[in-house]
């Protein structure tokens, strides 16, 4: 089967070559080519003189990030976000289609994953838009407990509200894949379990999470792998004058710094560093859980 697939490829090379050349393209033009400008973080960059002729200056702008005395607040506020959004996030779609799974009505099924999958499909602007007006002076949360609390105001309210907010969207959604897997759960394995006195803690951990423990290995490394690329687009959009302290993450720093201050050297210097925080995270976790999982690493 193999030796025939392979001949097939070979006598028709120019069919492939057609239908993968667009897509080659467009990966080199806007994945790979813009990786050169990442050489701005090592220059001071003129617009006006081009990123070849603009002056070198080293690592002086990860020296300016590093010995800022915002650094460290910037860090930890996207470190905070990160964890604990982690922590409390990841479980909870594994949660979802453990509970979905022993749901016997097909029709109630798919209305509680239709109500659960659409928060995903609004944007995070909009969301936000709804959080604030729900949390606002006179929103109806004020309203059902009597209070005029300004929590948008409150920095040590933004950070449970930013993971809640994302719990809400995006859990669902998540799931989905759990919800797949534990489809294939073999029944008569679940009979057999039930037949031997397995309550349902016994059955989730014997029959039904050996179904979807690879998944979230991967799920977990992927998530913790990109502990620091969290969106500037929700927490600008969450952000207020008086929030600010706990707030302001280093995405929304490289946006103010990049696009609204224009020192675009500065902001790619932070950026890049950002990254390659990400890509030993990633390394680290992967490592440290195909230790703990006999090498069933990603």
């Amino acid at each position: 089967m193999k030796s025939k697939t392979l001949s097939y490829v070979r006598d028709h090379w120019q069919l492939y070559i057609i239908f993968l050349l667009p897509a080659l393209a467009l990966t080199i033009v806007f994945r790979y080519v813009p990786m050169g400008g990442i050489l701005i973080a090592f220059q001071d960059y003129n617009p006006i003189r081009g990123l070849l002729a603009s002056r070198w200056v080293g690592m002086k702008h990860f020296a300016r990030f590093l010995s800022s005395p915002d650094f460290l607040s910037y860090l930890a506020n996207t470190l905070k976000l990160s964890v604990y959004g982690l922590l409390w996030g990841f479980p909870v779609p594994i949660i979802l289609a453990l509970l979905l799974n022993r749901v016997q009505s097909p029709s109630i099924k798919r209305n509680v994953q239709l109500v659960l999958y659409l928060p995903n499909f609004i944007s995070v602007i909009v969301v936000c838009g709804i959080v604030r007006i729900m949390l606002s002076v006179t929103g109806p949360v004020n309203n059902f407990f009597g209070s005029q609390v300004n929590f948008m105001a409150a920095p040590e309210a933004f950070r449970s509200i930013y993971i809640a907010s994302g719990i809400w969207q995006g859990a669902g959604w998540a799931s989905i894949m759990y919800t797949a897997a534990l489809a294939n759960v073999n029944q008569e394995t679940r009979e057999a379990a039930i037949l031997d006195g397995a309550n349902i803690l016994q059955e989730i951990r014997v029959v039904e999470w050996p179904a979807i423990k690879s998944i979230a290995l991967i799920q977990f490394i992927l998530q913790a792998g990109n502990i620091m690329s969290i969106g500037f687009e929700k927490a600008y959009a969450l952000q207020t004058d008086l929030n600010l302290p706990a707030a302001e993450i280093i995405a929304t720093y490289v946006y103010k710094k990049g696009l609204l201050d224009g020192d675009y050297s500065f902001s790619t210097a932070v950026g890049l560093f950002n990254t390659v925080v990400n890509v030993i995270m990633l390394l680290v976790v992967n490592k440290t859980v195909s230790k703990m999982n006999e090498g069933q690493g990603l």
